[in-house]
């Protein structure tokens, strides 16, 4: 079956079952690798992609039901020449020692601050709280969420 997807602003088709996960549609068909495959469950966010400006868990998400959406991933953030304010805070804070999460934290993040321009220290916990960090870059994450919300209120 062909499914019409709507990815970071550009329409593509991709050759897959219905229930196909959209992560693998993005990985295999589009070649998008930022979404990564961490644990398959829906638990541990390195997947995450932006659903109508909604985090939500790839890994999980068959293709058919995301046809009529608008779908952004990392790749449709920013580029390496003009990064957009959350992956520039990352850079900027080394906030990624093996990298896994990052695709899972920025776009959460991303998320977050369009919705919460000033946050506190304990809302941006709480709003990372679900995605996990197998490294122990908390400290340097938090730093970078504070640090693009910063630049995204200026």
């Amino acid at each position: 079956m062909t499914i019409r997807l709507n990815v970071n602003g550009s329409d593509q088709w991709v050759a897959a079952e219905p229930r196909t996960p959209l992560l693998y549609a993005l990985r295999n068909d589009l070649a998008l690798n930022g979404p990564k495959y961490g644990c398959g469950l829906g638990q541990c966010g390195a997947c995450t992609v932006l659903i109508d400006g909604a985090p939500v868990r790839s890994c999980v998400t068959p293709v058919e039901s995301v046809q009529h959406a608008r779908i952004t991933t990392l790749e449709g953030l920013g580029s390496s020449d003009h990064p957009h304010p959350v992956q520039a805070a990352f850079i900027k804070e080394q906030a990624a020692q093996c990298g896994y999460c990052s695709n899972g934290m920025i776009m959460t993040a991303k998320a977050f601050l369009d919705r919460q321009r000033t946050p506190s220290e304990a809302q941006i916990r709480a709003a990372l709280e679900n995605n996990l960090c197998r490294c122990g870059t908390h400290t340097r994450i938090i730093k970078a969420v504070q640090r693009a919300a910063r630049e995204l209120a200026s």
